[in-house]
C-alpha cells in the first residue's frame, strides 16, 4: 500500500515533539480535517469544486476542514468519502491517560505500517 501525501506529512512531522504533542492533544478533529483536505487535495479538486460535487458550499467544506470543526457526523464523512473515493473507518480504543510524545509518535508510526 502506498502512502498518501497525508501519510507522509504526518510521518514526517511525528519526529519533531513538539508536533506529536500537539497532535495528540488537538485530537482526532485534527485528524479528520488533516485527512479530509489531504484526500481532497489528492484527488486534484478545490473546496469549490467538492463542495459542487456535493452539492453544497465551499464554505461548508472549508468548515470541515477545519480543525476546530467537531460536527463531523457518519452520513457527512460517507457523503465526502464517497465523493474522494474514499472509506470511512471509525475505531474506538481504551484512553491511555500516560501517552507522552513518544508513546504517540510510536502510535502514529504503527498507523503507518512502519
Amino acid at each position: 500500500m502506498s502512502k498518501t501525501n497525508f501519510d507522509l506529512y504526518l510521518e514526517e512531522n511525528l519526529k519533531n515533539p513538539d508536533f506529536a504533542a500537539r497532535y495528540a492533544d488537538a485530537g482526532e478533529a485534527w485528524d479528520i480535517a488533516l485527512q479530509l483536505s489531504a484526500l481532497r487535495e489528492e484527488s486534484g479538486l478545490s473546496q469549490k469544486e467538492l463542495a459542487e460535487k456535493l452539492h453544497t458550499s465551499q464554505q461548508h467544506i472549508s468548515r470541515i476542514e477545519s480543525p476546530g470543526y467537531e460536527g463531523h457526523s457518519l452520513r457527512q464523512l460517507r457523503k465526502v468519502a464517497t465523493a474522494l473515493n474514499a472509506r470511512v473507518r471509525v475505531i474506538l480504543e481504551p484512553l491511555d491517560q500516560h501517552a507522552s510524545p513518544a508513546m504517540v509518535k510510536e502510535a502514529g508510526e504503527k498507523y503507518l505500517g512502519e
